[in-house]
C-alpha cells in the first residue's frame, strides 16, 4: 500500500527518483517493472506492472464497443510507457507527459493505495489543497462507505 506524500525532485533529464519508502514497498511487493501514464496530462500515475496488468485484464473482459473503455485506453496509452526502475530507483517520465503535467523540480509523490501519483508541488497545493475544501457532503459520502 502506498500512502502519504513524499516530496521528491525531477532531474533535468526528466528522471524522478522514487522516494525510498515507496521504492522499497514497490520493489518488495511488485518488482521493478512499471507503467507510467496519465488520464488527462495534469499529473503522472506510476503503476507497479502487476497492478496495471490487473487493470488490463479487467478491461479485456469487457466489449471493445464501450466508449468509456476506449477513452480510458486511448488516454492511458497516449500518455503511457512501460518501463523499469533503474539501479538508483529512478524512473524516466516521457517528455510530452512531463511537459503537459509541468513535472519539473519539486514534485509531490502521493500514495494512492495501489499506485503513485506525481504532481508539480505548487499546482497540487493550489488546485487540490487550497482549491478543494472538505465538505459535509464529503463526510456523508465517506460515512456511507463505512469510513
Amino acid at each position: 500500500m502506498f500512502r502519504g506524500n513524499l516530496p521528491a525532485t525531477v532531474d533535468p533529464k526528466g528522471r524522478l527518483k522514487i522516494p525510498t519508502a515507496f521504492r522499497k514497498a514497490m520493489e518488495e511487493t511488485f518488482g521493478r517493472r512499471l507503467f507510467v501514464t496519465s488520464l488527462n496530462g495534469d499529473c503522472v500515475r506510476i503503476y507497479p506492472f502487476p497492478v496495471w496488468e490487473d487493470i488490463e485484464n479487467k478491461l479485456a473482459a469487457h466489449s471493445m464497443s464501450k466508449p468509456e473503455k476506449l477513452k480510458f485506453m486511448d488516454l492511458t496509452n497516449y500518455w503511457g510507457r512501460d518501463t523499469e526502475l533503474d539501479d538508483q530507483g529512478r524512473v524516466l517520465i516521457q517528455p510530452h507527459l512531463r511537459q503537459s503535467a509541468r513535472i519539473e523540480g519539486e514534485v509531490a509523490v502521493m500514495g494512492r493505495i495501489k499506485y503513485l501519483e506525481i504532481w508539480q508541488d505548487a499546482i497540487f497545493r493550489k488546485e487540490k489543497i487550497e482549491g478543494q475544501k472538505f465538505t459535509n457532503e464529503d463526510f456523508e459520502s465517506l460515512a456511507a462507505m463505512g469510513i
